[in-house]
């Protein structure tokens, strides 16, 4: 099979952005699930669904059950029944404290970061990850066939 060598490089450089976050979760003590739950309550909303921080960020029900619990217990989220057996994530006091001083700093360097990019080059980057997307979604979709 032949290398291609633009994929590879993609790859290296999503898993390079993929690691940044992960440094930045060991830095702040907590688990990389525990990072993207922390993250999905700042960027969804304090008291949003554990289905929603799923769907957003493509991570497992049963990894945000298990990190949730651990967070409850670590009194950093609290969490309340919704309709049916829907479950609203919410900051402690301890929760919006590291929230603060942690997530919320990282969401603007994320957002800055790409705001120094040109406005072009913003929404070709999201063109064409969009385009890659849908292209492996359709290719997957076909892959037993």
């Amino acid at each position: 099979m032949q290398k291609i060598a633009e994929l590879e490089e993609w790859f290296q450089l999503y898993k390079e952005y993929d690691d940044i976050f992960h440094d930045l979760s060991l830095k702040m003590k907590i688990s990389d699930s525990a990072f993207i739950i922390f993250y999905g309550i700042c960027a969804l909303g304090n008291g949003c669904l554990q289905k929603d921080i799923c769907a957003n960020y493509f991570i497992s029900k049963q990894t945000v059950n298990s990190s949730t619990r651990r967070l409850e217990q670590d009194g950093y989220i609290y969490l309340k029944n919704g309709n049916g057996r829907d479950m609203h994530l919410y900051l402690t006091p301890k929760g919006a404290q590291f929230a603060e001083k942690n997530i919320y700093p990282v969401i603007r360097m994320e957002e800055e970061a790409f705001l120094e990019m040109a406005p072009h080059e913003r929404n070709e980057m999201v063109r064409l990850t969009r385009k890659y997307v849908a292209l492996m979604k359709e290719k997957a979709e076909h892959f037993f066939e």
